[in-house]
């Protein structure tokens, strides 16, 4: 195991803190802002690539979700909100634009409008499969640099600091971004 990393500007604020205000605990910093930092960077880094290869976030959260589900890829609007964590709102603009670039199908009730079922075709099915196989490599090289043994460590320690959120943690805030 290597040694103990350097200090880095989370440890200088924590330590003005600590100074400024003894005796309030400032330990969540060490925490909370390198969370916020690498949450930034890997935001960035996502949507570049996304950006590069001509997907966005909300449309790559659904392509993934309608994938994951396995075959024939499809789910009512409804299921899609609540495994997107979004609003039927919400899941209604991602179809729309999906269905416009012709990367989901709409089944829909008799003459009306609304959808019943949102099924990936095999466009959207291709370049989901290279926008996957590009974003986990480029995610890879960001995390690469920790070992093996480390990155499973932090994903435990990640899981339980989530889990100690409770309802809080995403619901209702943002899809599951994709891909995890």
């Amino acid at each position: 195991m290597a040694g103990k990393p350097p200090r880095d500007r989370a440890d200088a604020i924590q330590d003005a803190w600590r100074r400024e205000l003894p005796g309030v605990p400032v330990d969540s910093i060490g925490i909370i802002t390198r969370v916020w930092w690498a949450a930034k960077i890997f935001g960035d880094e996502r949507r570049r690539l996304l950006a590069d290869l001509g997907l966005d976030v909300a449309t790559l959260d659904l392509l993934s979700t309608l994938r994951r589900a396995g075959p024939p890829y499809r789910m009512s609007p409804g299921d899609l909100a609540e495994a997107c964590m979004v609003t039927r709102g919400a899941i209604t603009q991602r179809v729309e634009r999906a269905v416009n670039a012709g990367l989901v199908e709409r089944a829909t009730a008799g003459s009306g409008y609304h959808a019943r079922a949102i099924t990936l075709t095999e466009v959207g099915n291709a370049l989901l499969d290279q926008v996957v196989d590009d974003l986990l490599r480029a995610e890879h090289r960001l995390v690469g640099h920790l070992a093996p043994e480390r990155r499973e460590q932090l994903a435990a320690l990640l899981r339980e600091l989530l889990g100690g959120l409770g309802d809080r943690s995403l619901t209702g805030h943002v899809g599951d971004l994709g891909v995890g």
